[in-house]
């Protein structure tokens, strides 16, 4: 057993630099002054272009600035000049997949009037319908019966009843509504009453002014049923759909006169029929 004051053999490696300030561990050597290697007095090689360049960029900056504040006050005159004439910019934002037309119920209808509004064009969504499964039933009845005269007939009530139903009734009535024009009601009913004229006559599409097969009216899809069972109900079924287009017109025509006349368009109306036959007479 070692003696109570026999030596520790690793004092000698123990150093303590904090106890003794002669240890043998010697200082760090100075850092050298530039230790960051920045030279403060080296040159900075910096391009800069001359006084005759600068005078230059600034008088091009400040002609193309000239010219984009004469662009922005034409623009705000012609929108100006638009605005007093009556003129309302319509961007075409519906169907959203591929914008034909300008429609915005919720932002541009009065909140008294957009029901109705929805109605109307339920509608008019209603005779794209009605016309295009009439295409679909009379391709099919020619198909069967070899009657070429009546597909061409429905091509026609297609391609040409929705722009027309969209140009003389239902954008009237979505420009009355907005902006409370009588003279604009009245185009509209005009034209819608004969919009439920013609959904009355396909309902029935008696063999008279038109090719009777080439509507599916109730006549027609009774003489088809008997001998082309499917091609009748087809038929049928775009009876169904006139019938509902109908009825669904005749109660927004319906809604329509009743706000005409309750809120004093009529009146108005009136007033300016009065002026326009003077201003023709004078």
């Amino acid at each position: 057993m070692a003696g109570r004051f026999d030596r520790n053999p690793f004092d000698e490696d123990e150093v303590n630099p904090f106890a003794n300030p002669n240890s043998r561990l010697s200082p760090l050597p100075p850092e050298p002054a530039d230790f960051n290697n920045y030279d403060r007095s080296a040159p900075v090689d910096i391009p800069l272009d001359s006084a005759a360049d600068l005078k230059k960029k600034e008088r091009e900056l400040q002609a193309k600035e000239s010219e984009l504040r004469k662009r922005e006050q034409e623009v705000k005159r012609r929108e100006d000049a638009a605005a007093r004439a009556g003129i309302v910019v319509e961007d075409k934002n519906w169907p959203p997949f591929l914008p034909i037309i300008h429609h915005d119920i919720a932002n541009e209808i009065p909140i008294h009037l957009q029901r109705l509004q929805y109605v109307a064009f339920t509608t008019f969504l209603g005779l794209i319908v009605c016309l295009l499964w009439n295409l679909v039933a009379v391709t099919a009845a020619w198909i069967k019966l070899g009657d070429v005269k009546i597909w061409f007939l429905a091509v026609i009530y297609f391609v040409s009843g929705v722009p027309l139903a969209y140009v003389l009734w239902y954008r009237p009535l979505y420009r009355a509504s907005r902006t409370e024009s009588a003279m604009k009601f009245g185009w509209f009913f005009l034209f819608y009453a004969l919009h439920i004229l013609f959904c009355i006559f396909s309902a029935v599409a008696p063999p008279i002014i038109f090719r009777g097969k080439s509507l599916t009216g109730i006549l027609p899809a009774i003489d088809v049923i008997g001998t082309h069972v499917i091609v009748g109900i087809f038929y049928f079924i775009g009876f169904g759909f006139f019938c509902m287009e109908t009825v669904l017109s005749i109660w927004v025509i319906q809604q329509v006169y009743m706000y005409f006349r309750g809120s004093g368009k009529a009146a108005e109306m009136k007033r300016e029929a009065a002026r326009g036959a003077m201003r023709a007479a004078l």
